[in-house]
């Protein structure tokens, strides 16, 4: 108990605080660079996803299946099995297992899945009436899911975006586990680790922080297009 106290009374912010900038610069670039990119990819999966649903503007059963079943193996894995799983393919695309970098690849192959599912959840209860009426005006399909259906589920897709958000965030926290750094990492090594709950509370509230902001900014534009 004493030993613990010790270390505990022992953290010297002048050396953390670097640390800590340094740590949620890291989480910041793992979790921007992954919704950019991972977003991006999962809401054209999502689309396609839906699209070739039975009954839908690209209909293709075998397309569609084949999709459900991947996006549905790959979803339920546990991050951090799933960082392990990757690493032969992210030392193949990366060219190491280990960094920043190393972190991002697997983040954004899972967000992918995770999105393209999101997506087409939040397409399907757009109203087929609203669809139908633009193709019988002669709208193409991919002109439809563009000017129609997307803008149709933007709300609920803003605030699907604010949700993956904390997903993503909270994969970053284990990047730690392959030295990709991160609060994550910051709150294990120099909190848990040492003793010291001040630093892993400090990573926590900044962590709440963060998704909060996202969240609230989320809800607002989500009220807004809602209003209209």
């Amino acid at each position: 108990m004493n030993t613990t106290v010790t270390l505990a009374a022992n953290s010297d912010w002048a050396v953390l605080k670097p640390l800590l900038f340094q740590s949620i610069g890291q989480t910041l670039q793992m979790v921007v660079v992954t919704l950019l990119v991972g977003g991006a990819l999962g809401l054209v999966l999502g689309v396609v996803l839906y699209g070739t649903r039975p009954g839908n503007l690209f209909e293709n059963r075998v397309v569609y299946r084949i999709l459900d079943i991947l996006v549905n193996i790959v979803r339920p894995i546990p991050f951090i099995i799933f960082l392990a799983a990757m690493q032969p393919v992210t030392v193949s695309v990366i060219g190491t297992s280990i960094g920043t970098a190393a972190a991002i690849f697997p983040m954004i192959v899972m967000c992918t899945f995770a999105t393209s599912r999101l997506v087409e959840q939040n397409l399907v209860p757009v109203d087929p009436g609203v669809i139908e009426a633009a193709r019988s005006m002669g709208a193409s399909k991919w002109t439809i899911v563009t000017t129609v259906l997307i803008p149709e589920a933007l709300a609920p897709l803003i605030l699907a975006y604010a949700f993956l958000f904390i997903g993503v965030l909270d994969m970053s926290a284990m990047a730690g586990y392959i030295g990709g750094g991160g609060l994550g990492n910051f709150a294990i090594a120099y909190g848990y680790q040492k003793f010291d709950p001040a630093v892993t509370w400090t990573a926590v509230i900044i962590m709440i922080v963060l998704v909060q902001v996202v969240q609230g900014i989320a809800n607002g534009i989500a009220k807004r297009l809602l209003r209209r």
